[in-house]
């Protein structure tokens, strides 16, 4: 992924099949949705999350 970063100035991130998300490398690294695609969410994000549901 560095290599895109580094070279590409805009940027399209697909996640099956479906875009979720298009800009530069800047906003690409901050964007949520991909953060959540490609590196996954961290186990307590992801336990407080499924808290929240089973709360609601």
């Amino acid at each position: 992924m560095s290599v895109v970063m580094n070279v590409a100035d805009n940027i399209i991130v697909i996640n099956f099949g479906k875009k979720i998300a298009e800009g530069n490398p800047d906003a690409i690294r901050s964007n949520p949705l991909v953060i959540e695609a490609y590196l996954g969410q961290d186990d307590e994000e992801e336990a407080l999350a499924h808290e929240g549901q089973a709360n609601s």
